[in-house]
């Protein structure tokens, strides 16, 4: 009961946190397939579509990860395994993070206030 109650809250953190922070463009949602992304990856897609199935960027470690010349909107897929999660942060080295991104969910977020990234089990 209790590793259920704390799944439902994650998920509506991830849900409410990521869905009004900056311009996000599409609430969070599961996706189908891996489009192009490994398996155990968080990959980034530029604009608010699969790319082709044609990540262009793609992260794998747990940690924390600073961005350069990301501006606009990125579709942000966590297709990690194991319940890992994905937070965007809006200063460097995972400071000012906001929200969890579940595995297997992918997010349309405006990436312009968007500094660092961390990967989560």
């Amino acid at each position: 009961m209790r590793r259920t109650m704390k799944t439902a809250a994650a998920l509506a953190l991830a849900v409410g946190a990521f869905t009004t922070v900056g311009a996000t463009t599409a609430s969070a949602r599961p996706a189908d397939a891996s489009h192009g992304c490994p398996s155990g990856d968080v990959c980034f897609y530029p604009g608010a579509g699969w790319n082709n199935d044609q990540p262009s960027q793609t992260y794998y470690k747990y940690g924390t990860y600073n961005l350069s010349n990301m501006y606009g909107t990125y579709r942000i897929y966590n297709n990690q395994t194991g319940g890992a999660t994905m937070r965007t942060c809006t200063g460097y080295n995972g400071s000012g993070c906001e929200g969890y991104l579940p595995a297997g969910w992918y997010i349309d977020k405006d990436m312009t206030p968007i500094n660092s990234i961390t990967l989560e089990p």
